[in-house]
């Protein structure tokens, strides 16, 4: 149900909470602060420019680096950290419009964000205090790089079918990490991964699986890139050939890292602003450009464009819905793949309209401005094709819908 306010402002009332849309007191000052910041600190012209485009991926990380070190030191990383390891120790919703403004203002995202998203969270969590002390500073300032070795060649979806085992050293009381990891994003640039590995080989499949940071550049680790559709290599298979862990960089206790990690995938499934707003700004482009090309004109094509506005704002309302079980204290939850699942069809639905608008023109429009450039909106859509296998394939995300939230009963073994 939606409820008008009079400043025109409304709230969302679900069947379990309901949602306050507009800014709290704070919330709009916090908002206005990282305005102004970024007006003052952008490398480009706020609301108008946009960020550089890069020959080499090499050179888009290394400014990525430098941006994320700026927007570190004026405090907008990891705003829900604790104060202690440079955060704010602020709310969810703080964290929320913060990746709101970096979004609109078109803010590349952050080339650390495996670390900040994901590693982060899941060490304040489960990290012991010299972790937390060795690894969080640098996080933040991009000083050091993680990325996510969870997914292998037959454990992509199906993550607990994982075969990487690491063993016992005897000599060092640490472990030998043998196998492979596949989808690791900016692995070739990490300094750090996070890693699942199986150490308990005749225990249940999530029963013997163990958490540990993995050094990128020790002896043993071979990072090798994968060319996707769009040309880039920002994927990469990984090969261990006994590699070398401390003891101490083991992350929460042995043999429970399928719980360590279940943390890690409500953050990576949870509330999602920055792919709201992007979508947003393509949903805008796309508007624009259906003006230009008279696709309005087209009953089919009108249709498609009324879908695609209906779904963003839909998506809009999915995420304020589970931002508000964040500040309530309450878990992101399996209604984290709800909205996961979600997003990612609509993306694939709002990207194969914006190719019928443009028709042949898609190779030569580049969508940030709605200029003839270098064929932008091709490659998002050949982008947001994988955005159904990414962060737990779509046919996973149906099953832990069906099961943890519709209480159906379990898939047959």
């Amino acid at each position: 149900m939606i409820v008008v306010e009079p400043d025109t402002r409304v709230r969302f009332v679900t069947y379990d909470s309901e949602v306050d849309l507009r800014d709290s007191e704070d919330g709009s000052i916090l908002r206005a602060e990282c305005r102004s910041w970024l007006k003052s600190n952008l490398p480009w012209t706020y609301g108008e420019g946009l960020p550089p485009r890069f020959d080499t991926l090499t050179e888009e990380v290394e400014f990525g680096r430098s941006w994320q070190a700026r927007l570190a030191e004026g405090r907008w990383v990891g705003l829900a950290w604790p104060q202690k390891y440079g955060g704010r120790g602020a709310s969810a919703s703080a964290h929320f419009i913060v990746t709101e403004e970096l979004a609109r203002a078109r803010a590349p995202e952050l080339v650390g964000r495996i670390g900040v998203n994901l590693v982060g969270p899941t060490l304040l969590t489960h990290g012991t205090d010299t972790q937390k002390a060795e690894w969080l500073g640098d996080i933040l300032g991009a000083r050091s790089l993680w990325c996510q070795l969870f997914s292998e060649p037959d454990a992509g979806s199906d993550l607990a079918s994982l075969k990487t085992r690491a063993v016992r050293d005897k000599t060092t009381d640490g472990w030998r990490l043998s196998g492979q990891k596949v989808w690791t994003s900016y692995a070739q640039f990490a300094d750090w991964g996070y890693c699942l590995a199986r150490t308990d080989p005749d225990a249940p499949k999530r029963k013997g699986i163990t958490a540990f940071a993995v050094d990128m550049h020790a002896p043993g680790v071979e990072v090798r890139p994968l060319v996707q559709s769009t040309g880039e290599a920002e994927f990469n298979e990984v090969f261990f050939d006994d590699v070398l862990i401390a003891a101490e960089h083991v992350i929460g206790p042995v043999n429970e890292g399928w719980r360590v990690s279940q943390s890690t995938l409500g953050h990576e499934r949870g509330v999602n602003p920055r792919q709201m707003v992007i979508h947003i700004q393509h949903l805008e482009e796309l508007m624009k450009l259906a003006e230009e090309t008279g696709a309005f004109d087209t009953y089919r094509l009108r249709q498609q464009l009324a879908e695609a506005y209906v779904e963003v704002k839909l998506f809009q309302l999915h995420n304020w819905r589970s931002l508000t079980r964040s500040e309530q204290g309450l878990p992101p939850g399996p209604e984290g793949s709800a909205l996961k699942l979600y997003w990612s069809e609509m993306s694939k639905r709002m990207h194969a309209t914006a190719m019928d608008v443009l028709g042949e023109e898609a190779c030569l429009w580049r969508g940030a401005d709605g200029n003839p450039g270098d064929g932008e909106w091709q490659r998002s859509w050949l982008y947001y094709l994988s955005s159904s296998i990414f962060a737990g394939s779509n046919e996973i995300q149906r099953t832990i819908i069906s099961e943890r939230v519709l209480s159906l009963p379990r898939e047959p073994k």
